[in-house]
């Protein structure tokens, strides 16, 4: 069993690469906080923290996918949030249709990108550069009157700050918590079994028995016990909870779909997906098109946490997704590359900076550990690829 288990280390190092990593950064920064890092209040908060840039992630990796950067992701974040404040504190606006109007712009920005890089043929890098300063000058002017635009709308400030209800009300845990946690695991053990069972049937090569109930055991306790931390502190975060679904509906449309699987044959062969008939500007459309939704749905989780717009929102938040996305194990190459694995590398970063904020690490030096920590997830793309080949 153990030698199946390098075995299958060595051959799929690329995915579980980035779970090796985020287990040794939460023990060593356990162990360097005496613990405080896995407290179930920093776990909760950490989750909250990484929510903007993990939906942001998403979306990156999939516009990395087809080839594509997206640099107007981060002011363009802050820019949507200035004007979910101003709509609703200076003309006030309710909350719902101000979230619809938001997304609406999002998807409107997002598609100009596309089509700028699709059928005029910009390269996506100059585009989006473009893209990034008018959005950070679009951000100036909608602040410079006040500065901060506080925004005090409880039901906003519940996105991003808020968890949901717990339904038992239990005073020592919280049940709802628990009860989707086990929810979750029964679906994983139920469609882990399903996808066996259909390679089994199509004569593909399988996990044995034994490999294959420690990983369902390992995987399950992990959840397990990421959701009884969460149920002994608030519960799950609204924030959190957005995350988990804008995941699932990501996984879904890019493993299940025929549009997922054309945005991966375009990012692995353009040439050979445009001669199959996938429309190469149709589906750049669609990503820029996404990624501008998700650029609206993290200015809205960041404006909503902070409960306010400021001049400095979404500073550098492009990085930290296309790190992310690298950190997931997305290709520079472009046609490889999952949205839940962004999600855990969006999680990798996170924990880097809230573990090094709690030991006292100065900004200066954590800049550049998050910089060398972006190579080194690059130089194992490359490294995994090239063995791979």
């Amino acid at each position: 069993m153990f030698g199946e288990l390098r075995t299958l280390l060595k051959k799929h190092i690329r995915e579980y690469g980035m779970y090796i990593a985020l287990v040794v950064i939460m023990l060593i920064f356990s162990f360097l906080t005496d613990g405080l890092f896995l407290s179930a209040r920093n776990i909760s908060n950490l989750f909250n923290q990484m929510g903007y840039i993990a939906v942001l992630a998403v979306g990156m990796t999939l516009v990395i996918v087809i080839r594509h950067i997206d640099l107007s992701v981060g002011f363009g974040s802050g820019f949507l949030g200035a004007i979910a404040a101003i709509l609703m504190m200076q003309h006030n606006m309710p909350v719902l249709p101000t979230i619809l109007i938001v997304f609406a712009l999002g998807i409107i920005f997002g598609l100009i990108n596309g089509f700028f890089i699709s059928f005029i043929g910009l390269p996506s890098f100059v585009m989006t550069l473009a893209g990034m300063l008018i959005f950070r000058g679009g951000l100036l002017v909608a602040t410079q009157k006040t500065g901060t635009i506080i925004i005090s709308n409880d039901t906003f400030n519940e996105i991003g700050n808020g968890y949901i209800p717990d339904f038992f009300h239990n005073e020592n845990i919280h049940v709802t918590t628990l009860l989707i946690g086990i929810i979750i695991i029964l679906f994983y053990i139920y469609f882990e079994i399903k996808r066996r069972n259909n390679k089994i049937k199509y004569n593909f090569e399988v996990l044995s028995i034994p490999v294959f109930i420690l990983k369902i055991l390992l995987i399950s306790s992990i959840v397990a016990y990421l959701f009884w931390i969460l149920a002994s502190y608030n519960g799950l975060s609204w924030t959190f909870v957005i995350v988990l679904i804008v995941t699932f509906i990501y996984h879904i449309m890019t493993t299940k779909t025929a549009l997922g699987r054309h945005i991966y044959a375009v990012g692995g062969n353009p040439e050979a997906a445009k001669l199959s008939g996938i429309s190469l500007n149709k589906i750049t459309l669609f990503v820029f098109g996404s990624m501008g939704l998700l650029t609206a749905l993290s200015g809205i989780l960041y404006a909503s946490r902070f409960q306010s717009a400021t001049p400095t929102a979404g500073t550098l938040f492009e990085l930290d997704a296309i790190a992310a996305a690298y950190v997931g194990g997305v290709s520079a190459a472009g046609g490889v590359g999952k949205v839940t694995n962004s999600i855990v590398g969006a999680l990798v970063m996170a924990s880097l900076i809230n573990g090094m904020n709690l030991i006292g690490v100065g900004i200066s030096f954590q800049y550049i550990i998050r910089g060398a920590v972006l190579i080194a997830a690059v130089v194992f793309d490359i490294k995994t690829r090239s063995k791979a080949s």
